[in-house]
């Protein structure tokens, strides 16, 4: 019922859209006369009063004038050290922590969990520059803590604390760039963006071109998967702008890249992560379009309806789950 709501409420924007670029084409067409000939008309006497009448300049789409990319911060009004590690929690209320480690220690974990929530787990990088990390469960307190390999699969808490989260804006966290979804003003992913968004008049238009030009320009990586399946690499972080280059990736890269050009016009996405049908573990998108809200599971809007926003099946690989909402079970949203 709900996927119903949303469909007819898209249509009633889609429907509006339309009254509106007809009414456009008429206000052309009553101005379309050369200067030179209205005023030859008015010396005659045949142009009158009567025929004329104040036209409005037509809206010029602005979608894409600039790209709205947000840009975490650590300004150390608020932190925690211990470890090697360092926790800025000065902007929770903006959806992100930042962390950095400087310690000895190859591999480092960074737990983030709230209460009654999923605990998620990220791969902390060392050096001096710091990560950013998302706030997906919503208000409330939050346990973070960093761990240090021991041996094996065994690791050793370093530090921990904990942070209490009143979100200034609820979609905030699907709008700034973190650690999987990494890109900043100079991107290429966002300079892609704007290009694909120019002249668009409106999400719905921002997301169609997005979700296509991913699709149809980047292909399933075999290989990279492989080496996952296989256990050859065990940790990865999609890394836009390589995936952008390189027009291949495996589902993470897909949802990543989409991700980043939909955040950096200002559309809130989340980049979902779970099961589809036979206990695959996938990734996908859903967006936030605005009177409209959350459309979830879906991809692509036909004028009527919407289909599954998956961008990896869609593309060709698996497209035998599209459009089946059903065989998606979300695990984690970041």
């Amino acid at each position: 019922m709900g996927k119903q709501r949303n469909s007819e409420r898209v249509t009633g924007i889609a429907g509006r859209l339309c009254m509106t670029a007809i009414a456009l084409v008429c206000a052309c067409a009553a101005v379309c006369l050369p200067v030179t000939e209205m005023r030859a008309y008015a010396s005659m006497g045949i142009w009158r009063a009567k025929d004329t009448a104040t036209i409005e300049e037509p809206a010029i789409p602005l979608a894409a004038a600039a790209s709205k990319v947000l840009k975490p911060t650590a300004s150390g009004d608020k932190t925690a050290s211990g470890g090697g590690a360092t926790i800025d929690m000065s902007n929770v209320k903006e959806g992100y922590i930042m962390v950095k480690y400087t310690g000895s220690k190859s591999k480092v974990k960074l737990m983030i969990e709230k209460s009654g929530k999923k605990t998620y787990t990220y791969n902390l990088g060392g050096g001096k520059s710091y990560e950013t990390f998302p706030l997906t469960s919503g208000d409330g307190t939050y346990s973070i803590s960093v761990w240090e390999n021991v041996t094996g699969k065994e690791y050793a808490q370093v530090m921990s604390t904990s942070v209490k989260v009143e979100l200034k804006n609820p979609l905030l966290p699907f709008l700034y760039p973190n650690q999987y979804i990494n890109f900043n003003k100079d991107s290429a992913v966002v300079k892609k963006s704007n290009e694909l968004s120019k002249g668009a008049s409106n999400q719905l238009a921002i997301v169609s071109e997005v979700y296509n030009y991913v699709i149809k320009n980047i292909s399933y990586d075999n290989t990279v998967a492989q080496k996952i399946s296989s256990g050859q690499i065990t940790t990865y972080i999609p890394k836009v702008d390589t995936v952008l280059a390189n027009k291949k990736g495996i589902c993470f890269d897909y949802s990543a890249v989409m991700a980043a050009m939909l955040r950096a016009q200002g559309i809130p996405t989340r980049m979902e992560h779970g099961y589809v049908s036979g206990g695959v573990y996938h990734a996908w998108v859903s967006v936030y379009i605005k009177d409209v809200g959350w459309v979830n599971n879906v991809i692509q809007f036909d004028g009527k309806n919407w289909k599954l926003m998956d961008p990896t099946f869609a593309s060709g690989a698996g497209a035998q789950y599209v459009g089946k909402g059903s065989d998606y079970s979300t695990t984690y949203v970041y």
